[in-house]
C-alpha cells in the first residue's frame, strides 16, 4: 500500500496487475487510496516511469529568493504555493505567509509572475495537463489549492479506480468514547462507481449504503474481501443497491449457500467467488439458474464436477462469454465435458490450477469452444505438447494463451503454436523445458505483441537474441531469465525499438 502521507512521494508506485492503492477515507478531503484495476504488465511498467510532464511552477525569481527553502502544507516552496492559492489577487503585496516574514517589505508580483499564476489557475488548461498523472499523483496534486481539487474532482479523472475501505478506517472516535462513521462525500463528487470493501460486517456494509449518496443506484461493483458478511446482509446489499451489477465474494465466510440462492439477483451480470468455504457444487447451480445474464463467472471454490444440473439454464448458457475456474483442483475431465457443452459461447475460460485436468480435457475444450480468445492453462503439471497440437489445430481465434509453470511443455509444443497466425500474447514462465532450438519456432509468428519468458532457466543470451526478429513486439517479459544480460538489452534497445522489455 501506498502512504500518500507526505508530497515527497509525488512519483507514481509500483502496483500488480490490477493491483490496489490505498485511499484511507479519514482525510478531510477523501482523499488516499485508490485502485487501478485496469493494466497488463506493459502498463504496470509504465506506472514506475517518472512523469515526463515538464514541470508548470516557475524557478524562484531573485526577488522572491527567501521562500525558496521554505514548504508550506502542499510541499511546494512559498514562491509557488503562493502562486497557486485562490485568494491572492494580482498585483496584491506578498505579506502575512509567514510570522517570521512580516516584518519584510511587502512585493509586488512581477507581470511574468502574474502570466504564469494565470496559466496554473487556468481550468482549461488543467482539464488537458492533469491527465498526464498516474493515480497516486492526482491524489496529491488535488490538495494543491481549491482550483485544482476542483478539476481533479470531476470524475472523468477517476474512471476504472477503485477506492479501498478498511473497517478500521470507516469509523472516527469521538470524544465520548463512541464513534461516527467518516464522511464519503469527497468519494461522492468524484463519482466512483466501485469500492473494495474489506474486513466489513453486515452494520459496516449498511452504514456505508446508508453514508455514501450513490450508493442505491450508482454503485456497479463491489468486491468483498476477509468480510463477516451474512445471509442477511448480503441480502440487504444487493436488496438495497440497485446499480449493482458486478459483486466479489473473497474469503467470506459466514453466509451460505442458502443465503447466496435467496440474495442473488437477475441484474448480475459479473460473479465473483472465492476462497468461500460454503460454496460447493450447489451454488453454481444457483448462479446458473437465478442469474440469466451472467456474463462473466470466477470461482476458487470446492466445486468438484461442474455437472450437468448446475449447468442447465439456456440463458445462462448463452450469456455467458467469460469463465475462470482457480485452482479448482478437484474439477476433472469429467467437469470439462459438462462445461463445453453447457456453455458453447465461451470466449475466455481460465482452468488455472485445476490440476487434475489432462491433454484430454484440453482436447474437449479447443473441439467444442471454438470461440475462445483468451485460454489460461497455468498451473496445469499434467498438459503436455499434445494440449498445445490441439490448441493449434481447432483455435483458430485465440489472441491469448497462459501456460505458466507447465512444465512438461518442450521444444516440439512450441512448434504446433507457431502455426497460430491469430496469436497475440504468449506466456511461458517458468516452462523450464523451453530450450535456444524452441524459442526459434516463434520467430516467424508475426502477430505477437507480447511474449513473456520469465524465468526459463535453458534459454541463453544467443537462443534470445534471435528475438530482434519479431519487430511488431510490444512487450518482453525477462524477469529471472538466466540468458538476459545488460548486453543483451542493449542489444535489444538498438533493435526493438519499440518494444518494451521487462528486466
Amino acid at each position: 500500500m501506498l502512504n500518500m502521507s507526505t508530497p515527497s512521494e509525488l512519483k507514481s508506485a509500483c502496483v500488480t496487475r490490477n493491483g490496489m492503492v490505498k485511499l484511507p477515507p479519514s482525510q478531510p478531503n477523501g482523499l488516499g487510496s485508490a485502485s487501478i484495476t485496469k493494466g497488463t504488465p506493459a502498463a504496470k511498467n509504465r506506472l514506475c516511469q517518472s512523469s515526463s510532464v515538464p514541470s508548470i511552477l516557475p524557478p524562484p525569481t531573485s526577488s522572491l529568493s527567501y521562500h525558496h527553502h521554505h514548504l508550506d502544507g502542499t510541499g511546494l516552496p512559498h514562491s509557488a504555493a503562493s502562486l497557486l492559492t485562490s485568494d491572492l489577487e494580482p498585483g496584491k503585496p506578498l505579506v502575512g505567509l509567514k510570522p517570521s516574514h512580516r516584518q519584510l517589505p511587502p512585493l509586488t508580483l512581477p507581470k511574468p509572475i502574474l502570466l504564469e499564476r494565470q496559466l496554473v489557475l487556468d481550468e482549461k488548461l488543467l482539464n488537458r495537463l492533469l491527465w498526464y498523472f498516474t493515480t497516486s499523483e492526482k491524489c496529491v496534486l488535488a490538495q494543491v489549492c481549491k482550483t485544482w481539487r476542483k478539476v481533479l474532482y470531476q470524475p472523468k479523472f477517476w474512471e476504472g479506480v477503485t477506492p479501498i475501505l478498511h473497517a478500521k478506517e470507516l469509523y472516527t472516535p469521538l470524544p465520548n468514547g463512541e464513534k461516527e462513521f467518516v464522511s464519503l462525500q469527497a468519494f461522492a463528487l468524484r463519482g466512483f462507481q466501485s469500492f473494495c470493501l474489506v474486513g466489513v460486517s453486515d452494520l459496516d456494509i449498511c452504514e456505508f449504503i446508508d453514508n455514501y449518496p450513490l450508493s442505491k443506484k450508482g454503485v456497479r461493483s463491489v468486491s468483498l474481501k476477509r468480510s463477516t458478511i451474512t445471509d442477511a446482509g448480503l441480502e440487504v446489499m444487493l436488496e438495497q443497491m440497485q446499480g449493482l451489477m458486478h459483486l466479489e465474494l473473497s474469503g467470506c465466510n459466514d453466509f451460505t449457500e442458502a443465503g447466496l440462492w435467496s440474495s442473488l439477483n437477475a441484474r448480475l451480470t459479473s460473479l465473483s467467488v472465492s476462497d468461500c468455504i460454503n460454496v460447493a457444487d450447489d451454488a453454481i447451480a444457483a448462479i446458473s439458474q437465478l442469474l440469466p445474464n451472467l456474463s462473466e463467472l470466477s470461482l476458487q471454490t470446492k466445486v468438484k464436477y461442474l455437472t450437468k444440473t448446475s449447468l442447465t439454464c439456456s440463458c445462462f448458457g448463452y450469456t455467458t462469454h467469460t469463465l475462470r475456474l482457480h485452482s479448482c483442483w478437484e474439477i476433472t475431465n469429467h467437469g470439462v465435458v459438462n462445461m463445453v457443452h453447457s456453455l458453447p459461447n465461451l470466449t475466455a475460460l481460465s482452468l488455472s490450477g485445476c490440476s487434475k485436468i489432462t491433454d484430454d480435457g484440453v482436447e474437449l475444450v479447443a473441439e467444442n469452444l471454438r470461440k475462445l480468445r483468451s485460454l489460461d492453462l497455468s498451473w496445469c503439471p499434467r498438459i503436455t505438447d499434445m494440449a498445445l497440437e490441439y490448441i493449434a489445430c481447432d483455435l483458430h481465434k485465440l489472441e491469448e494463451l497462459v501456460l505458466d509453470r507447465c512444465v512438461r511443455i518442450t521444444d516440439t509444443g512450441l512448434g504446433y503454436l507457431s502455426t497460430m497466425s491469430s496469436l497475440r500474447s504468449l506466456y511461458l514462465r517458468w516452462c523450464c523445458q523451453v530450450q535456444d532450438f524452441g524459442l526459434q519456432h516463434l520467430f516467424g509468428m508475426r502477430s505477437l505483441r507480447l511474449l513473456s519468458l520469465a524465468g526459463c532457466p535453458l534459454l541463453t543470451t544467443n537462443g534470445l537474441s534471435g528475438l530482434i526478429q519479431l519487430q511488431d513486439l510490444e512487450e518482453l517479459e525477462l524477469t529471472n531469465c538466466p540468458g538476459a544480460t545488460a548486453e543483451l538489452f542493449k542489444y535489444y534497445s538498438q533493435h526493438l525499438p519499440h518494444c518494451m522489455v521487462i528486466e
